[in-house]
């Protein structure tokens, strides 16, 4: 009987794969281009494409048409992650991070520390030849180890460049002088630079530098302290827990307004941060449901993580608390700033599953003040935005990276995880196409 399903399964995918368009019937439309939901609409996709939308009564369907029910469900933009980390080509470990993604309704994401393979792989998501989102790269980490000086700092980015890489990773380390030459020759290159803020450079510098994203909130808690503190010295923990008691929370709404007026956006991934210092059990995480997809030696190292973190020195959980609170007040200050704010999770990192990992961090950004409306679109129109990619709302013309849900996700941003159905660059997968993927990567112990 099993084989049977199976069997069924993929004869559907097939002929949805086959079919020249998909049709999307009697659908509610979430745009994303505002705060609203296009009932009763029919939304037809050919050759990856969106190319009609309208009333379900007046859009005719296409005879050869797949067709996709989407009474009662919502159509929405495909979700971007914009901090990945992406195995490399050959790893056993790849397919599962891509088949995680997509399962979640990630359809696009940005690889935060690439390596010479992700650049075909890159070409290959793009054109089909690979099953997961569409991928945008950094080039190999610049760092305190990878960088040794400023002429080697200026040959790298030219050489990443010539690659064809999207743009550096910013890592800690790097000097002053290095993290200047690495702006200026990107900046000359048409080449974006973005990551982590090192300590030597600080948020200031490396927003008049012209950072493109700061992921982590990375430096900020640094830029927040009491002016007679040397920054450069002491030590913070986990991107600075320990300098929470310290911070100068009237100051928030000056860096938020300087970030802004820099242009620079930021990708908090603050469920990373509250995953390795929350007051949350190693019990409690564990035992979420996403952790029967990863291999268990994974999650025992995640386990050890937390574990460690709340040994190390000087770790208070009531600073912890502390420091959650100030970071969330930090995130939605950057949003009612102007300063753009990108989704992003650190995925896969410690207890953060690739594709679930989002779903925690819209839930984060919406208890941190936003609308769901407002979470959604740091991944959706703003990620689109940003990368400016054709993707990010629901509109004629625009790829068909899409999501359908069972429900609406603007009453209830927990409603991003009902997912009845991915389309990727306009190959539509139901959700039992996703579960039978996903089967291959569920410990047989569960």
């Amino acid at each position: 009987m099993q084989d049977l399903i199976v069997m069924a399964t993929c004869v559907l995918a097939a002929n949805a794969a086959t079919a020249s368009s998909t049709a999307f019937v009697n659908v509610n439309i979430v745009p994303m281009t505002s705060d609203t939901i296009v009932t009763q609409q029919s939304v037809i996709v050919t050759d990856a494409s969106i190319v009609a939308i309208g009333d379900v009564d007046t859009i005719p369907v296409p005879e050869d048409a797949w067709v996709v029910d989407g009474t009662d469900r919502y159509l929405m933009p495909g979700l971007t992650e914009m901090h990945a980390h992406v195995p490399e080509v050959g790893s056993q470990d790849l397919d599962r991070v891509m088949t995680l993604f997509v399962a979640n309704g990630v359809t696009a994401i940005r690889g935060m520390l690439g390596r010479p393979s992700h650049l075909a792989l890159r070409q290959q998501l793009a054109d089909g030849d690979a099953f997961g989102p569409r991928l945008i790269t950094s080039g190999p980490s610049m760092n305190g180890e990878s960088v040794s000086g400023v002429a080697d700092a200026m040959r790298k980015v030219r050489a990443q460049h010539a690659a064809g890489y999207d743009f550096i990773k910013i890592h800690p380390g790097l000097s002053p002088d290095e993290f200047s030459v690495i702006a200026a020759v990107s900046t000359e290159l048409g080449m974006r630079f973005a990551g982590h803020v090192p300590v030597a450079v600080g948020v200031d510098n490396a927003l008049a530098a012209g950072i493109a994203t700061i992921d982590h909130l990375d430096g900020y808690f640094v830029a927040l302290l009491p002016a007679n503190i040397d920054p450069s010295g002491g030590y913070g923990g986990f991107f600075d827990v320990l300098l929470a008691d310290q911070v100068i929370e009237e100051r928030i709404a000056g860096i938020a307004a300087r970030t802004a007026a820099a242009g620079t956006w930021n990708v908090p991934t603050e469920s990373l941060f509250e995953n390795r210092v929350s007051p949350l059990s190693v019990t409690d995480l564990r035992n979420r449901p996403e952790m029967r997809f990863m291999p268990e030696a994974t999650v025992n190292r995640w386990v050890r993580s937390k574990e460690t973190q709340e040994r190390e020195r000087g770790f208070n959980a009531d600073i912890a608390v502390r420091a959650i609170e100030i970071r969330r007040r930090l995130i939605l200050a950057l949003h009612e700033a102007g300063a753009g704010l990108l989704l992003g999770s650190d995925a896969p990192q410690v207890f953060n599953v690739p594709g679930f990992s989002l779903h925690h961090e819209l839930e984060i950004l919406v208890a941190a003040g936003l609308t769901p409306f407002e979470a959604l679109q740091t991944g959706t129109a703003a990620a689109g935005k940003f990368l400016e990619t054709n993707t990010g709302t629901v509109a004629i013309g625009r790829n068909a990276d899409l999501v359908l849900l069972d429900a609406n996700p603007l009453e209830d941003i927990g409603n991003t995880r009902r997912i009845h159905g991915v389309m990727l660059r306009g190959s539509w997968y139901s959700s039992s196409d996703l579960e039978q993927r996903l089967s291959v990567y569920r410990r047989q112990d569960d």
